[in-house]
């Protein structure tokens, strides 16, 4: 049995914005073949809108496809693989130890974490919503059984309000999560994810650290140094880490970085 971690890119969306394109074209060549619109003013702008907008789905359409082959498992580059085994570099625990990964999504970070830590145990959870709905618990329940792993447990949770009280893990992990959170401040989100890990337990967060999702990113690692934090550190993931300069820009994952250290 193989593992499914499924893919970051829906092939459905890509899909679906493909059929829009298909549409808008087949909506043109009605609109400007036949005489639905008898007005040639009204008949020439309704075309070439159409047009337009099924030239920028087909784009979307194409750019979408290529992130699907860029971050697909099966496919040459998997760029999702070595994200996901960087960041379980990162991460030991010591014997009988407890981790948590926050958005655990179809569970190979979670996963990653506990076969690198046999001594261990790993939660994920996630809440598992309608914008990722091919994702699930029992996604990732099975993941596991076909990575032959059974030190993990995967639970619903929410990133904002951990249901766990403070100090209760010796490792937090969490990857492309907290980016995907609108209306909150990513930086106290951060914290609540923190707020969880033992004195002395290891951090490894990965997002998009940009300023205009993030803020002043180098300020909070500075803040946590004062908090009495042992070690943060922001490391670039975006210059052959795990993707080079070129890939981050036209993926859309400039400003990756793994936020790593101990409390």
């Amino acid at each position: 049995m193989k593992p499914d971690y499924r893919n970051w890119m829906p092939k459905g969306m890509v899909l679906g914005t493909l059929a829009g394109a298909v549409g808008c074209f087949g909506l043109a060549t009605v609109c400007g073949c036949t005489g639905l619109i008898k007005n040639e003013r009204a008949k020439t702008a309704a075309t070439g809108g159409l047009l337009l907008a099924g030239a920028a789905a087909g784009g979307a359409a194409l750019w979408m496809e290529l992130l699907y082959r860029a971050f697909s498992y099966d496919g040459k580059r998997q760029i999702s693989r070595q994200v996901i085994e960087g960041i379980a570099d990162h991460v030991t625990l010591p014997e009988g130890g407890v981790g948590l990964d926050v958005g655990c999504g179809s569970g190979a970070l979670t996963i990653a974490c506990a076969k690198r830590n046999p001594g261990a145990r790993f939660i994920g959870i996630d809440r598992w919503g309608k914008e990722y709905a091919s994702y699930n618990k029992p996604l990732c329940e099975a993941n596991a059984r076909a990575e032959g792993v059974g030190n993990v447990e995967f639970r619903q949770g929410d990133a904002l309000k951990l249901d766990f009280p403070d100090e209760s893990f010796d490792a937090v992990t969490s990857n492309y999560v907290y980016h995907n959170i609108l209306g909150h401040d990513r930086q106290t989100v951060l914290l609540e994810t923190l707020r969880v890990l033992k004195k002395g337990g290891t951090f490894a967060l990965h997002d998009i650290f940009s300023k205009a999702k993030y803020g002043d990113m180098q300020a909070f690692v500075d803040k946590l140094r004062e908090m009495g934090y042992e070690k943060a550190e922001l490391i670039d993931t975006t210059r052959g880490m795990f993707m080079s300069p070129w890939e981050a820009q036209w993926m859309a994952l400039s400003g990756s970085a793994l936020l790593v250290g101990r409390k």
